[in-house]
């Protein structure tokens, strides 16, 4: 019986039906909660753009909801588990099923195969529609909340490198020799490596070597003087292939995209393991929510009457956290370099495997 982890149909339905429920719930208050919290944040930079109103609001709230259930679905599952056990064990269920021979294991089984189909729908949903709603919002946000361009693929906060010099712009749309830029700046840099002058310009467009500043203004660092430097050509050494390398995005790419993404830089002799890393990670942030049931299992186990289980739940909440805690912590070094994205990317998710194994089986004890 200890080997055969769903020993009963019904007690399965019953704990997977009330996991699912909670999961709703909490998904649902943390989402309206932060969703209301952050258009007061956000209301006054969008309609402070002409012609925007109630229409541009509810696009942004389009928007962000995705970004939102995609980001807190494991909280929402972590507080989920915390609240069916607690509520279980207050209830004395938990005693019921220890009694009737059920072990740690096959009590939270049902509750780990529903986190893990809960995983399986998050990277899903990520795939379909986080990833758009991250490109269009980050457009969006790029153009100040007012118009952007209608071709598909537009990006924003461009970087771009010609040697020493620089070339920034607020977005980037189109592809092959009809690639538009907006909002570009120009940084030019001495052979000492200081910089010489800074060009500004409202759009740039190929040129075929180089790229066509159209009106552009042109700043002397060294004079601290302005003037009017008309139509330019700068950085004959940005070519459309860098172009396409250095405007990838990983959160608006899906996973698939973005391995061939990585594959190009690989091919370029490029540096990858920011982007290796988020790929990774497109992987294993939704299958976190697998491991909510494990790190807040501390909850479910012990006397009710104890007094103790207040401080049992607590437990199992700092697990969950110290979890997201550190897996941002680990992503944000293997995006520097400090870590193997791989590592930066499944070394949180092992160790805090190992310890709430660790931590159910000294219960089970």
């Amino acid at each position: 019986m200890q080997l055969d982890f769903f020993p009963s149909r019904t007690l399965t339905l019953y704990l997977a039906k009330l996991f699912v429920m909670r999961i709703i719930a909490m998904l649902a208050v943390l989402v309206l909660v932060l969703m209301a919290l952050d258009l007061l944040g956000s209301t006054g930079k969008i309609l402070a753009v002409e012609g925007n109103g109630s229409p541009e609001l509810w696009k942004y709230v389009s928007l962000r909801i995705p970004q939102l259930i995609s980001r807190f679905l494991p909280y929402s599952v972590l507080l989920a588990t915390l609240i069916t056990l607690v509520t279980l064990n207050q209830n004395s269920e938990v005693i019921a099923m220890k009694a009737s021979g059920l072990s740690a294991h096959q009590v939270l089984a049902p509750l780990l195969l529903t986190a893990l189909i809960v995983a399986g729908l998050s990277f899903a949903f990520n795939e379909s529609f986080v990833t758009k709603a991250n490109a269009a919002l980050k457009a969006w946000e790029g153009a100040d909340y007012g118009l952007i361009p209608e071709e598909e693929g537009t990006r924003t906060n461009v970087y771009l490198t010609d040697g020493a010099n620089i070339m920034t712009a607020a977005t980037l749309s189109g592809s092959g020799n009809d690639i538009t830029m907006t909002g570009v700046t120009w940084y030019s840099r001495a052979p000492n490596g200081m910089l010489s002058e800074q060009i500004t310009a409202e759009t740039a467009t190929f040129a075929d070597p180089g790229w066509r500043l159209d009106d552009a203004e042109r700043f002397n660092v060294a004079a601290a003087d302005s003037s009017v430097a008309g139509t330019l050509v700068v950085g004959q050494g940005l070519t459309l292939a860098q172009i396409e390398l250095d405007s990838v995005d990983a959160d608006g790419l899906g996973f698939f995209e973005l391995s061939r993404s990585i594959d190009a830089y690989e091919a370029a002799g490029r540096r990858t393991s920011e982007l290796r890393a988020k790929w990774w990670h497109k992987l294993a942030g939704p299958l976190s929510a697998f491991l909510m049931p494990l790190l807040g299992a501390v909850a479910a186990f012990g006397l009710a009457r104890s007094g103790q289980l207040f401080v049992r739940a607590v437990i199992g909440m700092a697990l969950g956290f110290a979890y997201f805690v550190v897996d941002n912590a680990a992503l944000a070094m293997g995006s520097f370099g400090g870590y193997p994205p791989s590592l930066a990317a499944w070394g949180p998710f092992l160790l805090f495997l190992f310890i709430g194994e660790s931590v159910l089986i000294r219960t089970e004890e």
